[in-house]
């Protein structure tokens, strides 16, 4: 908005920048569309100027597929009255005399009322008055723009705008001011968003308007109701930082994460230096003692100063929504260099803070404990919303997973765990890029968790492993199984078959002649023997659960050692980048002829795994092998490119096919259609090209 005319000489309080950044990603630079609001223009308001410009800087970031900032700073859609109107009209008091009994309408003379219709400012109608015609005000339209409704219209425009740019680029805003009404819907729809701590809540309807509505002064400042207080606690706020810098430098280091445009290649960052990709990893967690879950990801310092590596390369790794349901912990992180979304259970309890509301007298603050390794609404919600974002950002993605199942309470079921579980579901299968879920080292996911984690959601994309040995899945825990199908009645069978004093007691209680003491002895010894017995039966549906049955009924492709999971997922996750990247190629191959069946993903890696066991040398078994596939594709570029030719080749052949035989309905069309096409085809094309093209012609149809 005019801001080549040099800085703040814009006409409009809305100002947007084509901006070159030069990032250690990508050093010759990254192109970003940078939106803010000038607070400093009309306070910041949205007029259907301020609109336009917002929505046509966001359709250029769509169009060019760059990442789109929004700085939040204004006070909502602009309000105005017509101030021709406001100094001409006048009052039909009841009693003239009398002005405090009030008023009937409001009116024109007849002189302002022709005025003023010129400009077409009002539509009012004729009244007498005391035997004087003047003009009674009906509606009042004002010549001025923007007054009112016309600002909703525009603010409904970007609303959509930011919905539609959310799913096709990476969108963040960056809250440095308040930001109202449509402005906080503009942070939610572009969902990433940064709050600075400080003078920038995100509210609907500022304090002293709610206070008017209530008649008393419930609220004393806007912090209350859309502060990093309310807005970081509720996962609308992703990062909470507590100065303008701390939140500029958090918006910059988001970006290195993500690719240059929607659908490129990732930044891979050179980690020489901080850190080696094929190292073990030092932290291990111990069984039955909680710990928390960054460790596993992040490292951790010892008391000693020294350093224990975690999976993540060191010093990548950063949370978001760190103030919202904290069972679960989202963020991102690199291995090996390669930025990654991560999704970790949290195995310690926490604790779920409602606030008071100070419009309500009775109410007071609740606070709700809930437990680790489960599924809240909060969590879950928190979850998908972490998947959805990850998408847009192109990132392959890793979940840590040791849930017990999901919240199935009475207060939990009320509070739609269902729907929000679901959306997790709904995440996985819109996802594009390759995920990876891992039961680390003495976690499990039981019953319903597993449902929602299980790669058959979305196969194209999905792989589940687990941590050898130690890690657990199934339909209940093995105390719960072993309560509902090895009953006491099972155990006393065990125990009658395995315990040389029952068995000896059951011979003897045949013979006996006094078979009530031996009856006596008998269930004594099932007394003394029944604990260890209930935990033999805990034992052995426990063996139910491993990562052992896990691989043999293929619900996992393989058991990962904890100790070598970095090295073992860095090389996974390069030879699935470099599958989908193959992949992708040919699927739009494919589609190039608008008549044929379009490859799945799932049959464009079938067609490529029979092109690697086509190759000398390579077997099916070397297919799962990530360093061989790796070295087949940088070794075969050529063959691959020429491969990928030919399914377009292919494709184009059946659509020919399909058009000549017009989809079988030759006879309806007849023949001089095609013919036609085939005359227009040869005008578009160059002499020799035509040349080659009739002698093609001619030896294909034998003339």
């Amino acid at each position: 908005g005019g801001v080549a005319d040099g800085a703040g000489a814009n006409d409009v309080g809305m100002v947007a920048w084509l901006m070159e950044l030069k990032t250690t990603e990508y050093p010759n630079g990254r192109q970003v569309v940078l939106i803010a609001n000038d607070i400093t223009h009309k306070a910041g308001s949205f007029g259907t100027r301020e609109d336009v410009v917002f929505k046509m800087a966001s359709e250029f970031a769509r169009d060019r597929r760059i990442p789109r900032l929004y700085v939040a700073a204004n006070s909502g859609a602009r309000i105005g009255l017509a101030e021709g109107v406001r100094k001409a009209y006048r009052v039909a008091f009841k009693d003239p005399k009398k002005p405090e009994n009030g008023f009937e309408y409001l009116y024109v003379t007849k002189e302002d009322y022709d005025k003023l219709t010129e400009k077409h400012e009002l539509i009012a109608e004729p009244v007498d008055l005391e035997g004087q015609e003047v003009y009674r005000l009906t509606d009042i339209i004002g010549s001025e723009p923007d007054l009112g409704v016309e600002n909703l219209k525009g603010s409904g425009l970007i609303a959509g705008e930011t919905s539609a740019a959310y799913n096709d680029i990476f969108t963040l805003t960056v809250v440095l001011g308040r930001t109202v009404g449509i402005g906080a819907y503009l942070v939610r729809l572009g969902q990433r968003t940064i709050q600075k701590t400080n003078d920038s809540p995100i509210i609907l309807t500022g304090y002293q308007a709610l206070n008017k509505l209530m008649g008393c002064d419930v609220y004393t400042t806007n912090d209350q109701l859309g502060g990093p207080g309310i807005m970081y606690s509720n996962g609308v706020s992703h990062i909470a930082s507590s100065d303008h810098l701390q939140a500029v430098t958090a918006a910059v280091d988001w970006l290195s994460f993500v690719p240059l445009k929607r659908g490129g290649l990732l930044p891979i960052t050179d980690i020489t230096g901080s850190d080696v990709v094929e190292r073990p990893i030092e932290f291990t967690p111990t069984a039955g003692t909680p710990y928390d879950p960054r460790f596993l990801l992040a490292g951790c310092d010892g008391e000693d100063g020294s350093w224990t590596s975690g999976f993540f390369d060191r010093g990548s790794f950063t949370e978001t929504l760190a103030g919202w349901a904290k069972t679960v912990v989202v963020g991102r992180a690199r291995l090996g260099g390669i930025p990654m979304g991560v999704i970790a259970t949290e195995n310690r309890a926490a604790e779920a803070i409602k606030p008071a509301d100070p419009a309500d007298v009775k109410a007071s603050e609740a606070v709700i404990q809930q437990a680790g390794c489960v599924w809240f609404p909060n969590s879950a919600y928190k979850t998908a919303q972490a998947i959805n974002d990850f998408r847009t950002e192109d990132l392959p993605l890793i979940v840590f997973a040791n849930w017990r199942g999901f919240s199935g309470g009475q207060r939990d079921m009320f509070d739609e765990v269902l729907k929000y579980g679901s959306l997790i579901v709904d995440a996985f299968v819109a996802y594009e890029q390759p995920i990876f879920v891992f039961i680390p080292p003495f976690a499990e996911i039981r019953g319903g968790a597993w449902v929602v984690l299980d790669a058959s959601i979305n196969a194209s994309v999905m792989e589940m492993y687990a941590s050898s040995g130690s890690a657990r899945g199934g339909v209940l825990e093995a105390n719960g199984a072993a309560s509902v199908k090895y009953r006491t009645k099972e155990l006393l069978k065990t125990m009658h078959r395995l315990d040389n004093t029952l068995r000896e007691l059951d011979a003897k209680l045949e013979t006996a002649d006094d078979k009530e003491s031996v009856k006596a002895e008998i269930s004594d010894r099932e007394k003394a023997l029944l604990p260890v017995y209930e935990q033999i039966s805990v034992q052995f549906c426990e063996l139910h659960d491993t990562p052992g049955r896990m691989r043999a009924t293929g619900v996992i492709e393989r058991e990962v050692e904890w100790k070598n999971a970095r090295t073992f997922f860095f090389w996974r996750l390069r030879r699935k980048l470099a599958e989908f990247d193959l992949r992708k190629k040919m699927i739009e191959a494919g589609e190039i002829g608008r008549a044929t069946k379009k490859l799945s993903p799932l049959e464009a890696s079938a067609l490529m795994k029979s092109w690697f066991v086509e190759t000398p040398g390579m077997t099916e078994a070397l297919w799962d092998d990530d360093k061989a596939m790796l070295q087949w594709m940088a070794q075969n570029n050529q063959f691959l490119e020429e491969k990928v030719v030919e399914l377009s080749r292919e494709s184009v052949v059946a659509e020919v096919y399909g058009v000549l035989t017009a989809g079988g309905n030759t006879q309806v069309v007849g023949t001089s259609g095609i013919v036609e096409g085939i005359a227009q085809a040869c005008e578009s094309m160059g002499p020799e090209e035509r040349a080659e093209f009739k002698k093609m012609l001619k030896d294909a149809l034998q003339l």
